[in-house]
């Protein structure tokens, strides 16, 4: 015995199994502190007419092969079993569940390739095919819902046949194979693999022109035929743009950047869509082919865009058991000429009472201020690009010196491609630095050029690929005659041991170098040290690396007694094991290790050691952390431990 599914059928055992959008029932959330509950729905049926409620049992006959997977995808597939705790609306409203349930379970059972599975629903005992819509159920109590399921035989694929006009093409590409996966998504995704590799050759125009589908319950096998007519190359033509108000559509096509004449591809629409999300003055955008060509044969490309506001501010505030607290604030705009340029104002003063609260702080004369502007301009070397330029002051009390600095920059950001990008930025910069040796001026130009590679798959919490990033700062002090050239390499891998990415190992290692110049006549703000949540943690910022003597001698300056030197190369290396013990909680034990040298290779007989533990809460926005840690060898100025929070992974 078999069964077919002619064309015009349009997939329709396929269809189900994958087409089907799951909607989660709205349930009352609420939860309580110190005995009071906050957001809490006194009256979950109010909104609701004729409420009745419902109890429902689930019941899955055993099924060759089955390793109890048909159960799971019955189960996340039924709405009766996730909105059992929400009342519907009269007997017709569990009736209407009921059936649309059916039809769920149904396609959830050819997604698992069970093309014979049956599916029952009784409501108090009645089959819900034999009920007729005014069907009246008893609601004085929980009305009892059944379900029985017979998956029945696992079907593999039979015989398939794939090809474009009559031309044939190997289903083994698209792992359409005899005996491979019938399941409804599979078969799907081969030929959505299809589909995009023809469109990938820049043919927008893809169509079936006959399928065939035989599900024969004699040898359990599902044939598939299926021809298509994948149409020519077609080149892009004219970029229309719909949606700007306020920002340019002239310049809104050009900074999409897709070129009239160039053969049609997917890669470059999706491309030209995350250029213009990078501009940040859009809430949405949709960048796609036009439904047919222009008269001269092109394609046209239409994006819809929605504007968002474009003005913004912030405020925050921070706290540390060893730095103090602080505040900070911003304000800016998103679009101040009409074409996505940014400006945007920051201020913040931090370390107020470090000293009062950490016996291991050196003494300090009041608070820290930093102020910057920054303006962007996207698209001046082309749609990849940014200029971008800033006014910076600052006065700061690290461990290591005291430090008031002006500072202007100037210069570019290019990207590559998705993955890698460039920045090139001219900086000037006036500073007066502080330290054990006394006090010092510097005007100082430099130019540091960034490549940064990224394929991670999520900035804020990546669970796999790879960031790399390296670094050439040559500089030049006017005042003092001295030239120098800072280099800096570092690198992060992240791999995750299962599926659900309950178990990711995290690395980090970086490297550094200064040339030129021997470390007195670097100024000590250029010069590298290790320590803090962003380093070495455990250990007080800065303070790994040598150190000036405990006493000053007539002349030094005895506040900095026992604080750094910095030096001038660097060694950090990171492994953190982020452990999920629920869907959002990750614990993670961690090492942290690293060493700062007076020379041009760090001693890695020094290396200082920290270790510790942290707690993950995972969130739409990125998880929140919580990490604390001990140094294995601390110097005269670190504290027992450290506690570092914030929002986004250590690395």
């Amino acid at each position: 015995m078999h069964y077919r599914v002619n064309s015009c059928a349009k997939l329709v055992i396929l269809a189900a199994g994958s087409c089907l959008v799951a909607a989660s029932p709205r349930s009352a959330a609420a939860f309580e502190i110190f005995g009071f509950r906050f957001f809490e729905d006194e009256a979950p049926d109010a909104d609701i007419i004729d409420p009745i409620r419902y109890s429902v049992s689930l019941t899955v006959a055993p099924a060759p092969g089955d390793d109890g997977s048909i159960e799971s995808s019955i189960r996340d597939a039924s709405t009766l079993i996730s909105g059992e705790e929400e009342a519907v609306s009269g007997s017709l409203g569990l009736l209407s569940r009921a059936r649309n349930d059916r039809r769920r379970l149904v396609a959830a059972l050819f997604e698992n390739a069970r093309y014979d599975g049956l599916v029952d629903i009784f409501i108090e005992g009645r089959n819900i095919v034999d009920l007729q819509p005014d069907a009246e159920f008893d609601t004085s109590r929980p009305v009892p819902v059944s379900i029985r399921v017979r998956p029945g035989p696992l079907y593999t694929l039979g015989r398939v046949s794939i090809s474009t006009q009559g031309i044939p093409i190997d289903p083994a590409r698209y792992d359409l194979t005899p005996g491979a996966s019938a399941g409804s998504a599979d078969v799907l995704a081969g030929e959505a693999r299809l589909f995009r590799e023809l469109r990938e050759q820049g043919r927008p125009f893809v169509a079936v022109t006959d399928r065939d589908i035989i599900a024969d319950a004699a040898t359990d096998r599902l044939e598939y035929d299926v021809d298509l007519a994948p149409g020519n190359p077609v080149p892009f033509g004219q970029t229309y743009v719909e949606g700007a108000k306020d920002v340019d559509p002239g310049f809104i096509a050009y900074m999409a950047g897709v070129k009239a004449d160039e053969v049609f591809s997917p890669e470059e629409l999706s491309e030209a869509r995350d250029r213009l999300l990078k501009l940040d003055v859009f809430s949405s955008v949709t960048v796609r082919e036009a439904k047919a060509q222009a008269a001269d044969g092109s394609l046209p490309v239409q994006i819809e865009v929605g504007e968002r506001k474009f003005g913004f501010y912030g405020v925050g505030a921070t706290y540390s058991n060893t730095a103090g607290a602080g505040a900070s604030g911003y304000v800016g705009h998103r679009n101040l000429f009409g074409r996505a340029e940014s400006i945007r104002l920051d201020a913040s003063i931090s370390r107020l009472g470090a000293t009062a609260l950490s016996d291991e702080a050196r003494e300090t004369d009041g608070a820290d201020y930093a102020a910057s502007l920054v303006f962007k301009k996207p698209g001046v070397l082309g749609p990849n690009s940014v200029y971008i330029g800033s006014l910076e002051a600052k006065s700061e009390q690290p461990l290591a010196y005291d430090r008031v600095s002006y500072a202007a920059t100037s210069g570019v950001e290019y990207e590559i491609d998705p993955n890698q990008t460039v920045s090139v930025i001219l900086r000037g910069e006036y500073e007066e630095i502080t330290d054990y040796l006394g006090t010092q001026d510097y005007l100082l130009a430099s130019l540091p050029i960034t490549y940064t590679f990224d394929n991670r798959d999520n900035e804020l919490n990546p669970t796999e690929g790879f960031y790399a990033q390296a670094l050439v700062e040559p500089t030049y002090g006017f005042n003092t005659e001295t030239p120098f050239a800072k280099t800096r390499l570092d690198g992060r891998s992240y791999l995750s041991l299962s599926d659900s990415d309950r178990f990711i190992l995290a690395g980090r290692v970086g490297y550094g170098t200064i040339f030129g110049a021997d470390l007195q006549d670097i100024p000590n703000d250029r010069r590298f040290f290790a320590g803090g949540g962003g380093s070495v943690r455990g250990y007080e910022f800065q303070s790994v690396g040598p150190y000036y003597p405990s006493f000053a001698p007539p002349g030094f300056n005895e506040v900095f007694t026992d604080t750094p030197t910095g030096g001038l190369s660097l060694f950090e290396a990171s492994a953190e094991a982020r452990i999920g013990v629920t869907e959002n909680i990750q614990i993670v034990p961690f090492v942290d290790v690293g060493t700062v040298g007076d020379d041009f290779v760090p001693d890695f007989s020094e290396f200082k050691i920290g270790a510790g533990v942290g707690a993950r809460y995972l969130t739409s926005f990125g998880p929140i952390r919580l990490d604390v840690a001990i140094p294995l060898d601390p110097g005269p100025r670190d504290a027992s431990y450290q506690i570092y929070a914030g929002i986004g992974q250590a690395f």
